[in-house]
Order: C-alpha cells, then structure tokens, then sequence
C-alpha cells in the first residue's frame, strides 16, 4: 500500500507546539476513502520550535489496513508570519520515506483573527 494515500490525512492534523525549545509530538493520522478505514501512520517526533518556526523528524509507525506494520522516517518544517494586527500566514514541508518513492507535502495557508 502506498503511503501517498495517508500523506493528506497527515498534512492536514499538522499542528506546530506551543512552547519554545524541544519538545516530543506524537501524532497518529488515519486515513478513510468513504467509510473504508486505509490505515493509520504514528508519527514519534523530536523537535525544537522557535518564535515563529518549528522542525521535527523521527520514526513513523505506519500501520495498513490488513498489512503488516513498517517503520518509515519522516519530519516536517513550518512556520508562520504575521501580515498584519489580524492576519497571518504559514507554511509546512513534510517528507516521509518508504520503500519505493518518498513522499513529500506542502501547506501554506492564511489565519484571519476576528
């Protein structure tokens, strides 16, 4: 099973830590096509974060539907800048290895504060 199916799921419950400094982040995504359960990949990440940035990597669990169970590595870089008082604007790479191709994803987006 591919990993490109589970690199959405993943992309989209990316959220940077709070505090400053090193921090551990565990994080599992799942992945559905409908109502069919794909799979689900267990991030176990080390990382460090400061002021508007934030980098992390380490092993990732990832767990088919059906299939037996491989550890991969992936990590994720992000950061954000304000653009005024109300808005604001970020950004995240990610990568995670696997047997045939790695995988890499993009997100940038903008924050409106009411």
């Amino acid at each position: 099973m591919k990993l490109t199916a589970f690199l959405p799921a993943a992309l989209i419950a990316v959220a940077a830590p709070a505090a400053a400094g090193p921090y551990l982040n565990v994080e599992a995504n799942s992945g559905f096509s409908g109502s069919d359960y794909g799979g689900t990949v267990i991030d176990n990440h080390v990382g460090y974060k400061k002021d508007n940035w934030y980098i992390q990597a380490g092993p990732a669990i990832v767990a088919p539907d059906g299939g037996d169970a491989e550890v991969e590595l992936s990590g994720k870089v992000g950061g954000s800048v304000d653009l005024s008082d109300s808005v604001s604007a970020y950004g995240e790479v990610s990568f995670m290895t696997s047997d045939a191709d790695n995988n890499f994803g993009t997100k940038i987006g903008l924050v409106y504060e009411f």
